[in-house]
């Protein structure tokens, strides 16, 4: 059995999939996009490439002995130097950008795509690291009320409307009313911009209520891209004034686990993975 690349960018998803596969006797190759670095891997070695140069580090990462990949992290698409790039990589680029114009999702699938053309297979990150995926239920001490599951069910639907264009996956909600949804910048972004709505509007403005929904775009790949919640998705809903976060259910991973549900605890937040099955 060949060895298993992370082929990652920021954030802390890389580093708890490197620790899933150390626990599994597995010492995998960490491989970065130049200027999108890894965080929490300490000292370990590290394979830096460029998409420029996407052909050849793909040959190099047969050469250490690679046959399994999994994708993790945020990248934002990077400037492409049209000097940079190799022919054979120069090949792919009118099928590349023409994905990339498509969404993250066409863009995702394309390099999927290309990855298993050279040979790899490609693993999601929810295979390498079940245990990082948010089963049905309540973690911590809060749970939704009655409200909290109807702005679910609310967010569920604008989440998945969203999804279907490529556009985001997740929404935030308060008394049925959307107060933002997610795009390009992220979810961190999305809970800024909550939090700096005018005070009438804000949920904290007559105590928590609404909540964030995060969820698998409908027909993802989940290969790549599964959402996630962290401690700093804890203190950005607790900033918006928000009651909550709710999730698809086995389609989100949670990252520091402990941490994130001690930190909504000490928030006063609820942590819910929503049924998608269940009618609330």
């Amino acid at each position: 059995m060949g060895r298993c690349a992370i082929i990652g960018g920021t954030g802390r998803l890389p580093a708890a999939l490197r620790a899933a596969l150390a626990e599994a006797g597995e010492t995998p190759v960490l491989a970065e996009i130049d200027g999108f670095p890894m965080e929490g891997i300490g000292g370990a070695p590290v394979e830096r490439f460029r998409l420029e140069q996407l052909v050849p580090f793909l040959g190099r990462l047969h050469d250490l002995g690679v046959t399994r990949l999994v994708l993790a992290g945020a990248v934002r698409r990077p400037r492409l130097d049209p000097a940079a790039f190799d022919a054979r990589t120069a090949a792919l680029v009118p099928r590349m950008l023409a994905a990339m114009q498509s969404g993250d999702d066409a863009a995702l699938r394309c390099l999927i795509a290309i990855f298993e053309e050279h040979g790899f297979e490609v693993a999601g990150a929810d295979a390498v690291a079940p245990a990082l995926v948010m089963g049905a239920g309540v973690l911590g001490a809060h749970a939704p009320d009655a409200a909290a599951r109807r702005d679910a069910a609310r967010a569920a639907a604008i989440a998945a409307a969203l999804g279907a264009v490529d556009v985001g996956q997740g929404a935030v909600v308060a008394d049925g009313l959307c107060l933002g949804v997610e795009a390009l910048p992220g979810t961190d972004a999305l809970l800024a911009q909550v939090a700096a709505l005018p005070e009438a509007l804000r949920p904290g403005a007559g105590g928590r209520r609404g909540l964030l929904y995060k969820a698998p775009k409908p027909g993802q790949d989940r290969r790549a891209d599964l959402p996630a919640i962290g401690p700093a998705t804890v203190a950005g809903a607790a900033a918006a004034g928000l009651a909550g976060i709710a999730v698809e259910a086995g389609g989100v991973l949670i990252l520091d686990r402990a941490a994130t549900v001690a930190a909504a605890d000490a928030a006063g937040l609820f942590l819910w993975a929503r049924d998608p099955c269940a009618l609330s």
